[in-house]
């Protein structure tokens, strides 16, 4: 009794503390401005008349999210503004990127289109170099048994950004100009910025001076040979592909749902609020089973649950397009959408907290860059093509494309994260 008692208590002391809070305010603020770029973007481009094509390669301006790791180094040993090694580059980044999104609207994506890629690469940068400093800031905040739920919460605050473009600036966007639409999206930066002045470093660490070559390679040489080097090529392999399936077939999810016949005030009322409890309940419930079953089960669980969520993308293209939108066709995308948010949340909060429990603590910015950037490489080189291939087999033929590229990802999992390997 004693022993279940401690069990109930030591669960309980993981979920409520202060770390779980801030990991609410680190996975809004890393997921806001990717939403602005694959959400509120697409749905800008698409109502000014710019053709799907250009949407789609409209994602090449994240490339940063993929080079991340080129500049992580220096942020593993330069402090900004006394603030430590994490928040100072937190608070420069979230600046700029409040600046960069509430001054997108003021041009026109028909005669400054280029300026208009150049601003959303500016984006990407900045949002990438806060991902950097908020991912080690994470990391080294949460002990190793709070990794899962820690990364569930981040997960779910992440998505639940995805609301602001996704939801509430499309619905704005009907009753105000763009510019408008911009600077109140911009705004949603700020609880970041006053997180991240009223936090404190998770470690006092004194930043030392290193020779160049070191800051360089160090990190990505102990990892080459911490795992030895076939074994750190099956984990880049499994980061590349375990959620490629489900980054192609969400990165034009905007787009398509407005060419089935949903207007934007559906998308922003049904589409992206029916994500948010099944995302939440999910995230919640994945990170406490995480305590309980270890990351490497869930990957295999979740990852099940992601890959299956992809096939209701198949069935919404089968039924659509409508000519009409009645409480039917609302109650169709609403279902398909909770089953993907479910999915996507489950998979990527295990899939965070593998990524995590990989770095060393000594190279955390480092390391953790270079796993997520190998992530990002789908979501940004691969999604530029996706509105060529649309475009070439449609859309019921592109998400069974989907389907079938999320399947080697799983089969990975029998080299890096075996279902009966200890934890």
């Amino acid at each position: 009794m004693n022993n279940i008692s401690k069990n109930h208590n030591s669960i309980l002391s993981v979920i409520f503390n202060t770390k779980m809070l801030i990991c609410v305010f680190t996975g809004f603020a890393s997921g806001l401005p990717l939403y602005i770029l694959i959400q509120l973007m697409p749905a800008w481009l698409q109502s000014e008349g710019v053709n799907i094509k250009t949407i789609g390669a409209f994602t090449l301006t994240q490339i940063p999210y993929i080079w991340k790791f080129l500049w992580a180094p220096f942020m593993d040993n330069i402090s900004l503004f006394r603030l430590g090694r994490r928040r100072g580059w937190m608070l420069l980044s979230q600046i700029v990127l409040f600046i960069l999104i509430a001054s997108m609207g003021f041009f026109s994506p028909t005669l400054n289109i280029m300026l208009i890629a150049l601003l959303s690469f500016a984006i990407a940068l900045f949002s990438a170099t806060q991902d950097v400093a908020l991912d080690a800031f994470r990391r080294e905040l949460l002990s190793d048994k709070e990794l899962g739920l820690g990364n569930s919460i981040h997960i779910n605050a992440y998505r639940i950004a995805g609301l602001v473009p996704g939801s509430l600036s499309l619905i704005l966007s009907n009753y105000f100009a763009w510019d408008i639409v911009f600077i109140v999206t911009a705004c949603f930066m700020f609880p970041a910025i006053l997180m991240t002045i009223l936090v404190k470093e998770p470690n006092k660490q004194v930043v030392t001076t290193h020779k160049l070559e070191n800051i360089i390679t160090k990190p990505f040489l102990e990892f080459i040979q911490r795992n030895g080097i076939k074994s750190a090529l099956l984990i880049l392999a499994f980061i590349f592909f375990y959620k490629l399936g489900d980054s192609m077939a969400t990165s034009l999810a905007t787009p398509f749902y407005l060419q089935m016949g949903y207007s934007r005030v559906d998308i922003g009322l049904i589409a992206k609020n029916a994500s948010l409890w099944p995302s939440v309940i999910g995230a919640l419930f994945g990170g406490i089973l995480m305590i309980k079953i270890g990351i490497n089960r869930a990957l295999w669980l979740f990852g099940m649950v992601q890959v299956l969520s992809i096939l209701g993308f198949v069935w919404l293209s089968i039924k659509g397009p409508f000519d009409v939108i009645a409480s039917e066709q609302l109650i169709l995308l609403a279902a398909v959408i909770s089953f993907e948010a479910l999915g996507v949340g489950l998979g990527s909060a295990a899939f965070v907290s593998y990524i995590a429990k990989t770095t060393n603590p000594l190279y955390t910015a480092t390391q953790f860059a270079l796993f997520t950037s190998f992530a990002s490489i789908p979501r940004t080189l691969m999604n530029a093509s996706t509105g060529f291939i649309v475009a070439s087999l449609g859309w019921t033929n592109f998400f069974w494309l989907c389907t079938m590229l999320a399947i080697p990802g799983m089969l990975l999992l029998f080299k890096v994260a075996p279902w009966q390997a200890k934890e």
